[in-house]
Formats: C-alpha cells, structure tokens, sequence
C-alpha cells in the first residue's frame, strides 16, 4: 500500500515545485497535469485519491493566504486542546508519544553501547528512514532526492559511538501506526528515544500539542513552554528535531504567515499541511 502513496507522493511533489517556480502564471490543470507526464483525467483522479480534493481545492492549501488562515483560525482549538491538559488519543492531538528522553550520561556517551537497528520504508510523503533502539524510535528521517547514504550518514553523525545494523523486518511494523492517515482511527501510543537537551525535549513536547490540519507560530510555541521571549530558540530546537511527522515540526509556520524552512524541503511541507488541512479540517 504505502509503495503506491509513495510513488503517488513523488509526482504530487514534482507537481508542487512546478507550481513553486510558476506560481505567478498560474498553470492550468492542463500545463500541471503535462509536467508531471499525466493525463488531466489521470492527474485529477490522483490528487482525489491521493489528497481527498481536487487540484483546485488542494493549490489552495498550499498558498500563503491559507497558511495566515490556519495561523489565525488555530488558536482557540489549539488553546482548548492544550489548556485542557489532554492527555489520552482524541481528534484534538495527532498524536500522543511516550517520552523517554536520554539521560545526561548516555547523552554524553554518544550512543556508545547502543544497538540501532534501521530501515528504508515507502511512506506516503516520500520514502523514509525509520531508526529503533530497544526503548523506542530514535529516528524518522526523510530520503531527500532518493540519497540513502546521505539520510544515513545524518542518523548516524548523531549516534557517533552506536552500533547500526540494518534490519527491515524490525522497522517495519511502525509504518502503519505512523502513518495510518485515516482520520478516524486513533493512533496507538509510540514510544520515542529522544537525544536533545531539557529545552529541546521541552519544544518537541510542546509540539505534540498542536491538533492536525492547523498551524501556530514559533511565538506560540514559545508561549507554550512558558518562555515567550524564545521564538528564535523554539524555532533552533524545532529545526533539529530529528523524529519527522510523529513530532509534528511541520505545523509549525513564521507568524507573517510565511511556511518557513523544513527540514526535509518546503515542498514536503507544504504536502503534508496540505493533505492534513482537506483530511482533518
């Protein structure tokens, strides 16, 4: 199934650089649908399929104006979710992570002594690294421009002292909970074997709070920790969040509304608020 999404995601993202580079043309269905070698009735039928709208509909989830939007419509939903203190699966959150964050010492160590078994999976955003320790996932990375080694390489410059094997078979049952997308079911709870420092593990937590298919600012999430004055630290630790989707980085914008830089590229970004804002709204 998610060798299909996959394969479906790389031509939606061709299709949003195109639009990216000639935004101000404004490409017909027509001019899309011949960049990506489809047809328009085949290139329509894969965004239905693969975003849940039409072509039209899903270029405006990927435009500034609906980035503003989702920051100004996100705050009383946000505000209720986290003010409530909710802390079991509900429509609010995305999703809800145990945390067992690195002690200092093991911090320091580097991973030494540490297994990490890893894979390369199809997800529906793009192919993916999934890394796993005996107390969680470690790591969720992005291939960016089908480079394996290179995604591996970053896993591996920050766990310099760790053992990795290779082992698909034990990665690949966390697909499905990962990105079953379906909007009604709830996601089981996942536990995370996150390395960071107390104001990153702070931000990252932070970031679990904010309910799919909306956006806030770094200023919001600054103000969610209780530090308001650090939205350039808040946007530091978001950058390097190093759990793509699951820690939810991505819906977090610039308060002009602006979408910001991504980790694993604008446009993956923009697919993923996209897909979020017509499935969750």
């Amino acid at each position: 199934m998610f060798a299909e999404l996959s394969a479906d995601y790389g031509r939606i993202e061709a299709a949003i650089h195109y639009l990216e580079e000639n935004f101000q043309a404004q490409p017909t269905l027509a001019e899309i649908a011949s960049h990506v070698g489809l047809s328009e009735y085949h290139f329509q039928r894969l965004f239905s399929r693969w975003a849940g709208t039409s072509p039209k509909r899903f270029l405006q989830f990927l435009t500034i104006q609906h980035a503003k939007k989702l920051l100004a419509e996100s705050q009383s939903i946000l505000d209720t979710a986290y003010e409530a203190g909710l802390s079991s699966p509900s429509r609010l959150h995305d999703l809800f992570v145990t945390h067992e964050a690195i002690t200092p010492g093991e911090f320091k160590q580097k991973g030494a002594g540490l297994t990490i078994q890893y894979g390369f999976h199809n997800s529906p955003f793009g192919e993916c690294l999934i890394a796993l320790t005996e107390r969680g996932i470690c790591g969720l990375q992005f291939v960016a421009d089908g480079d394996r080694e290179a995604t591996l390489d970053e896993l591996k410059a920050s766990w310099p002292q760790a053992k990795f094997v290779a082992d698909e078979e034990a990665t690949r049952p966390f697909i499905d909970p990962i990105f079953n997308l379906s909007e009604a079911d709830e996601r089981p709870s996942l536990p995370l074997y996150l390395k960071g420092t107390n104001f990153q593990i702070q931000v990252w937590q932070a970031l679990l709070q904010i309910p799919a298919g909306t956006a806030v600012s770094y200023g919001t999430v600054a103000q969610m920790i209780g530090n308001p004055k650090a939205s350039r630290a808040v946007g530091s630790a978001t950058g390097s969040n190093p759990i793509a989707y699951l820690i939810p980085c991505h819906r977090v914008i610039q308060q002009a509304g602006n979408l910001g830089n991504y980790r694993w590229g604008t446009s993956r970004k923009k697919a993923i608020l996209g897909w979020e804002s017509a499935h969750f709204q």
